[in-house]
């Protein structure tokens, strides 16, 4: 068994989906099928049923998948350890990063660190908290960033940043002439939030409960699991969305979307490290630096 057929098997097994992995892998959807078909056939293991034209994960590839992760994890640990005894200067620095973070507030820290680690390979994956939180857990990420609560007793989080949540419509909704909104208010209109697990979504939600207000009234016509697509979608009639200032922020200057009369709560950005894994010179400048700033 190789590494690289570790790797088809969690990537196919995450989608189940030839196509999409082989995408996301370079490879064409033959040679995807094939790795799979080897390691089942090699180890008398069934990984995969195959139902028509879709395939999905049999009780046996849901177990070797927790173990195939814990072990790429372990290779990629002794990779950025072999870069770490070669003098520092060159590894992998694997980010993950929800997406209000990664497209708003890391891109300036993401070119500030290049121009003082110009042969550190940094790879930024998207996500939500949730996913973020699960991947730092795994070793699938070096360090973590996110803006939602986070339960995690293998992590140590530290605040690096924050922003404030804002509820915005179109200009012509029907809160145009409404003044200052109370949350009652807000249980009249229809929404479109991002989907469970985005910190956006969790943090909005607890605000709710804190008032106590039960977020299962609130009247959510789409989840929409980007930013863009949810500014997009509330442009286009007459909707209320919960979404980060940073975010809004060219859409109210703009005028394609407003700022309602609601004030919600300041939310942190964490840093999300684990606490037994190994931490590299790259990863431990990178931490450095978003400390400092913060």
């Amino acid at each position: 068994m190789t590494l690289e057929q570790l790797r088809i098997f969690i990537e196919v097994a995450e989608r189940e989906h030839l196509t999409r992995a082989s995408e996301v892998l370079h490879l064409t959807p033959s040679a995807v099928s094939s790795a799979i078909r080897n390691l089942e056939e090699r180890y008398g293991a069934m990984l995969f049923n195959r139902i028509g034209r879709r395939i999905e994960l049999t009780g046996e590839g849901r177990l070797f998948l927790d173990e195939a992760r814990a072990t790429l994890a372990r290779a990629r640990t002794a990779e950025r350890m072999l870069s770490e005894l070669g003098g520092g200067k060159r590894g992998i620095l694997a980010i993950h990063a929800s997406q209000t973070i990664a497209s708003y507030w890391l891109p300036p820290y993401l070119a500030q660190f290049h121009a003082s680690h110009p042969l550190i390979d940094v790879r930024l994956t998207l996500g939500n908290t949730e996913s973020v939180t699960e991947a730092t857990q795994e070793g699938l990420a070096d360090v973590g960033l996110v803006e939602g609560a986070v339960q995690a007793p293998s992590l140590t989080l530290s605040k690096v940043g924050a922003d404030r949540l804002i509820v915005v419509t179109r200009p012509d909704h029907q809160w145009r002439n409404a003044g200052r909104l109370t949350w009652d208010d807000l249980f009249g209109a229809q929404w479109i939030l991002r989907e469970h697990g985005s910190g956006t979504r969790s943090v909005f939600e607890d605000a709710m409960r804190a008032a106590g207000y039960d977020p299962l009234r609130l009247d959510v016509a789409l989840e929409l699991p980007s930013n863009e697509a949810i500014c997009s979608a509330v442009r286009s009639g007459n909707y209320a969305t919960a979404i980060s200032e940073l975010v809004a922020a060219p859409h109210l200057a703009a005028r394609t979307l407003v700022k309602a009369d609601f004030s919600l709560p300041q939310r942190q950005f964490l840093m999300l490290l684990h606490n037994e894994r190994y931490r590299t010179r790259a990863l431990q400048s990178f931490t450095d630096m978003l400390l400092n700033e913060s």
